[in-house]
C-alpha cells in the first residue's frame, strides 16, 4: 500500500542521496533508455571520446545522447529554422540542434570559451553543419541584450552558467515566436534545488527559475525528470 504523502517522513535530499550529486533516473533505467534510442552515430561518438581525453573531468558538461536526441527531435517538431543555444562546450548539442534545422535554418551558438569552441568548430565541420551556425565568443547576455526585439526564434537551448539563468530566460522569452521553444538543462542542479539546505547563489536562481515558468502566463511548461532535469516552456 503507498504511503500517503503526509505520512513520509521529511528527509533531506542530501540525506537520502549521500554523494556529491545525482540524478533523478537510476543508472540502470539510464542505461536502458540509452540502449532504445535511435543510436548515436561515429560523429558523435568521437566527440564524447575527444572531449572525455581533452576536457578531464569537466566533460560531464556535455549532453547525454538522449537528451541530445531530444533536442534534435523538439527542434524538427517545431520546424525551427531560428535557433538559439545559450552555451556550447565542445558542440555536440550545437550538432544536435542543427541537424533538426528546416532548411536555411541557422543557430546562433554563445559561448566565452575559444578553446573548448575550438573543438566544436572541428566537429560541426565534419557533421556538415558548420555553414549552419553563427558562433559568438562573448558573454551570452549581452550577446542575447544586442539581438533585435522580434519575437522570431523557434527553440532555444540553455546549458550554462547556471546563476544566469533567470536574466537568459528573461531575454528570450520575449524574443521566442506564439508556439516557440526554450529548452533549460539542469533544472534539478543534481538535487540540491530540492533540498533547502543548499544556499548558494546557483541553487536560489534555480528555485527562483523553477517558480516562475511554473507560474509565468506568457508559456505553457513542463518539467521532465530527464538525467539532471530539462524544462520545456512553450510560448502562448
Amino acid at each position: 500500500m503507498q504511503r500517503a504523502a503526509a505520512d513520509v517522513p521529511a528527509v533531506a535530499w542530501s540525506d537520502r542521496f549521500p554523494g556529491d550529486t545525482v540524478e533523478p533516473t537510476h543508472p540502470v533505467t539510464a542505461d536502458y533508455v540509452l540502449d532504445h534510442c535511435t543510436p548515436a552515430d561515429g560523429l558523435l561518438q568521437d566527440l564524447v571520446a575527444e572531449t572525455r581525453a581533452a576536457t578531464g573531468g569537466a566533460s560531464r558538461m556535455q549532453v547525454s545522447h538522449d537528451e541530445g536526441a531530444l533536442l534534435t527531435m523538439l527542434t524538427r517538431l517545431v520546424g525551427a529554422r531560428r535557433a538559439v543555444e545559450v552555451g556550447v562546450f565542445t558542440g555536440y548539442s550545437s550538432i544536435c540542434i542543427a541537424r533538426g534545422l528546416a532548411d536555411g535554418g541557422r543557430l546562433l551558438a554563445c559561448d566565452v570559451s575559444e578553446e573548448w569552441t575550438a573543438l566544436a568548430r572541428r566537429y560541426w565541420e565534419r557533421a556538415g553543419v558548420a555553414d549552419r551556425i553563427d558562433l559568438e565568443i562573448a558573454p551570452a547576455l549581452d550577446t542575447l541584450k544586442a539581438l533585435p526585439a522580434e519575437a522570431d526564434i523557434d527553440i532555444a537551448f540553455v546549458d550554462a552558467d547556471k546563476g544566469s539563468y533567470p536574466a537568459y530566460y528573461e531575454e528570450l522569452v520575449p524574443r521566442l515566436r506564439p508556439g516557440g521553444l526554450i529548452v533549460l538543462d539542469n533544472v534539478f542542479l543534481g538535487g540540491r534545488v530540492l533540498d533547502p539546505a543548499f544556499t548558494e547563489p546557483a541553487h536560489r536562481a534555480m528555485r527562483d527559475l523553477n517558480a516562475l515558468v511554473a507560474s509565468d502566463p506568457r508559456v505553457d511548461a513542463v518539467m521532465l525528470p530527464v538525467r539532471d532535469g530539462v524544462t520545456l516552456a512553450r510560448k502562448r
